[in-house]
């Protein structure tokens, strides 16, 4: 128990300790833009963020996406364009080196499905990532991230009936911080 008791104590600390740091990078909005991938689905959108608050390791961040639903359609494949938008937290932000930094990210995501494969008008869900940002200086960033995402969303429209925007979450882009 002691041990347990011991080990909690210099978590807690190190946290503090990071917390408390100075972030020497410039803290401002930043923008960019990002290739995805939701489960199938192949998209292309722009994200925006917050300056960090909390010490540097918050930060609030918008994307919208255009993506593509893969699905078969008279004997074809087709890809069928509809958008998502997310806004969620990102913190930790723990720099591993002066070139690359670790976040997480999480919080709510909206798709507004195409009515080609959907009768529905929204589908709302949930996501998660963690990202790794590689600075080629103090304001130009290349990011990637993993994750996942959760909607339910079903292609209600197509025989088959698939989900879409459900799954394995990947994201590579660019990004701008001021």
């Amino acid at each position: 128990m002691h041990k347990f008791i011991s080990t909690l104590s210099f978590i807690v600390f190190l946290s503090f300790h990071l917390l408390s740091q100075e972030n020497k990078r410039p803290n401002g909005f930043s923008f960019g833009f990002q290739l995805n991938e939701f489960q199938n689905d192949f998209g292309i959108g722009v994200n925006v963020a917050s300056p960090a608050f909390l010490y540097g390791k918050v930060a609030v961040k918008l994307r919208g996406n255009l993506m593509f639903h893969q699905h078969p359609e008279n004997d074809e494949t087709t890809w069928t364009p509809y958008s998502n938008f997310t806004f969620g937290l990102v913190s930790g932000r723990t720099e591993i080196s002066k070139a690359v930094r670790l976040y997480g990210e999480g919080g709510v995501i909206g798709l507004l499905p195409s009515s080609d494969f959907s009768s529905e008008d929204f589908e709302f869900g949930g996501y998660g990532l963690f990202g790794f940002e590689f600075f080629i200086n103090n304001n130009n960033i290349y990011f990637i991230e993993i994750g996942g995402v959760g909607t339910g969303a079903t292609a209600d429209k197509i025989p088959s009936q698939p989900i879409y925007s459900n799954g394995l979450l990947l994201s590579a882009g660019f990004r701008v911080q001021l």
